[in-house]
């Protein structure tokens, strides 16, 4: 008996939750939440959710495997480390999103591993996942994409793409619903993202968003091993954007 239930538990941690999370389009919006799981993963760490935390809105996710530890720190900083996750995608950011000048600066070791960094949102009617994607590692998003074409900003070229995903989790529960992507050509961890220079090049490319609901600067890991330490702002404010409200969380989707 004790070898049968030795023998699934090895099997169960080598299947991932979601094949097509890397090697194909993405899926990193608000997952099922596995409670179970969810203690082992972020135990050390702040717990999995989304709300509010020192003046900035937060999402932390992941599915359960390996272990990661997300911390919120003050301000619209955020660390995490994670080591032989499944997939995990945490970071601070704004709800609703929109067009900022956001600016971000930190560290994030993903650079050879299958990691991203990047500014990542969900709008509503229609129902739209999107990501700027400021560097990723040892996988490039735009793989088997269509590309819809390019923009210039902040320094960068941006090569702009849309996928598809079909009866999938999202913040409504499972959808079928659409990816924009814009992918900087050259790699950069630090800067400036003029998010609506993205937003009117999408709509320019027939892809139109709907209400934006959250945006925050992420960091994902799948099937890696990583850290990161980021601090995100909005260009010209100088206090939080939610400051004076409490902290808060929520359980996700």
């Amino acid at each position: 008996m004790l070898k049968s239930l030795l023998f699934t538990a090895v099997l169960a941690a080598a299947i991932p939750l979601d094949e097509e999370l890397f090697g194909r389009p993405m899926d990193l919006g608000s997952k099922i939440n596995i409670t179970a799981r969810e203690d082992q993963t972020a135990s050390a760490g702040s717990p999995q959710g989304n709300g509010l935390h020192s003046g900035f809105f937060y999402s932390f996710w992941s599915d359960g495997q390996g272990s990661v530890t997300y911390n919120n720190l003050a301000g619209g900083s955020y660390n995490s480390q994670w080591n032989n996750v499944g997939n995990f995608v945490g970071g601070k950011g704004w709800n609703p999103g929109g067009a900022k000048v956001v600016q971000y600066n930190g560290t994030w070791s993903g650079a050879s591993v299958n990691s991203y960094l990047s500014l990542y949102g969900w709008t509503k009617d229609p129902l739209i996942e999107y990501y700027i994607v400021e560097s990723y590692g040892s996988y490039n998003p735009s793989s088997g994409a269509s590309k819809k074409g390019s923009v210039t900003s902040d320094g960068g070229t941006y090569d702009i793409y849309q996928t598809q995903r079909v009866n999938q989790p999202s913040i409504v529960g499972t959808a079928t619903f659409t990816q924009f992507w814009s992918v900087r050509q050259t790699k950069r961890v630090g800067g400036q993202v003029t998010t609506g220079n993205h937003f009117d090049a999408w709509t320019k490319s027939g892809l139109k968003l709907g209400s934006h609901n959250y945006m925050i600067l992420a960091t994902e890991g799948y099937h890696s091993s990583g850290s990161s330490s980021i601090t995100v702002s909005e260009v010209g404010k100088t206090e939080a954007p939610y400051a004076g409200q409490p902290d808060s969380r929520n359980p996700n989707n």
